[in-house]
């Protein structure tokens, strides 16, 4: 039997792709920082391995990584979020996703607008604070600022033309585009895409989508498309947009990873996407889907009715009655994120990966 090595277990979308290559037969194992996680509860879960948290040291968590990975004998080894720009330098081991040069050019604010302006697609002008042509911006235009390796809305700043905009290393200077946000998530297979979902958040916590609505947009799918082409992309990969007055999709930004589109596929084709660039992955008949727990909670703040509508009347992305523990054992295996929220006094979005990803 063949074992797939999943990066990160606490997340819902990690359970969609270890319950996908369950059912396909293969042996799912996950190594991250957690003891606890929502795919360790799972049925779908062989084994779960603890290892070091990237932002501890990453040569530390490559090292621990490396060590399950021969361990365990991982055929394959996928990532599935924030970790994603670590696991990308993983020797010697099959990996789903790109080199790391191009997932952290990706993954770098104004490394993928550089990138994508260089590939004819439609980017705001984006420039280091500081810089003439970011003082020049700033002066004609509505701005944001934001940390070049920021997730979750973390750090974002809006300014109104004129506004004295601050010199911060390590941030981007970016053209407001005024419209509605979208976003995507795309399986790709050697620059082309097998499946894009694209969907828009319908209820917030702070600043992270906790339900979801897929839609349809032929232009943001094309856009897509050109960018995975261009870089030849194998793995999953995702972007935020804004939709201007005239529908015209703007990229903001690039995950190169998944995000919570992932839910809109049908789970039983995830697994042999990734294995097989001629499978078919196909949406699930759901227009809208939530995070039940997320959503309970903001039921309780200010998310009052329309979070209780929605609580009501809208399927979870991780209950299932076949393997009904990740979501019975989701406040368990979810703690850690819930205490350091609290601490925090923020969102359990804005805290989720906080421990392993990228900052430079």
């Amino acid at each position: 039997m063949n074992t797939m090595l999943l990066t990160l277990g606490r997340l819902p979308k990690a359970l969609d792709i270890a319950r996908s290559f369950h059912a396909a037969g293969w042996r799912v194992v996950v190594a991250e920082p957690f003891a606890r996680t929502l795919v360790g509860a799972s049925r779908a879960c062989a084994a779960q391995r603890q290892v070091p948290a990237p932002i501890a040291g990453h040569a530390e968590y490559l090292a621990a990584l490396g060590a399950v990975s021969r361990a365990e004998n991982a055929s394959l080894v996928v990532p599935v979020s924030e970790e994603t720009p670590h696991v990308a330098h993983l020797p010697d081991a099959r990996l789903f996703t790109m080199p790391p040069q191009l997932v952290l050019r990706a993954h770098h604010k104004q490394g993928f607008i550089d990138m994508a302006q260089s590939f004819g697609l439609a980017v705001p002008e984006s420039f280091s604070p500081g810089s003439a042509e970011a003082v020049a911006l700033a002066a004609r235009s509505d701005v944001i600022t934001k940390p070049v390796h920021s997730c979750s809305g973390r750090g974002v700043r809006f300014f109104n033309a004129g506004d004295a905009v601050p010199d911060e290393a390590g941030h981007v200077v970016q053209r407001r585009i005024h419209g509605d946000v979208i976003s995507s998530c795309s399986l790709a297979h050697g620059g082309r895409v097998a499946s894009t979902v694209v969907y828009r958040g319908k209820l917030f916590s702070g600043a992270v989508a906790i339900a979801f609505e897929r839609i349809d947009h032929p232009a943001t799918e094309e856009w897509i498309a050109r960018f995975v082409a261009a870089t030849g992309w194998t793995g999953f990969i995702s972007f935020d947009f804004i939709l201007d007055a005239q529908g015209r999709p703007w990229g903001i930004e690039c995950n190169p990873r998944t995000t919570s589109g992932l839910h809109f596929w049908r789970m039983e084709d995830i697994a042999p996407a990734v294995l097989d660039a001629t499978q078919p992955l196909r949406h699930r008949p759901e227009r809208v889907l939530q995070q039940a727990y997320s959503v309970l909670t903001a039921a309780w703040g200010r998310g009052g009715g329309a979070a209780l509508r929605s609580l009501f009347t809208t399927r979870d992305v991780s209950w299932s009655w076949s393997d009904p523990m990740p979501f019975l054992t989701m406040t368990a295996t979810s703690w850690p994120i819930i205490r350091e929220a609290a601490r925090r006094r923020t969102t359990f979005g804005e805290v989720a990966t906080l421990d392993v990803g990228w900052n430079g």
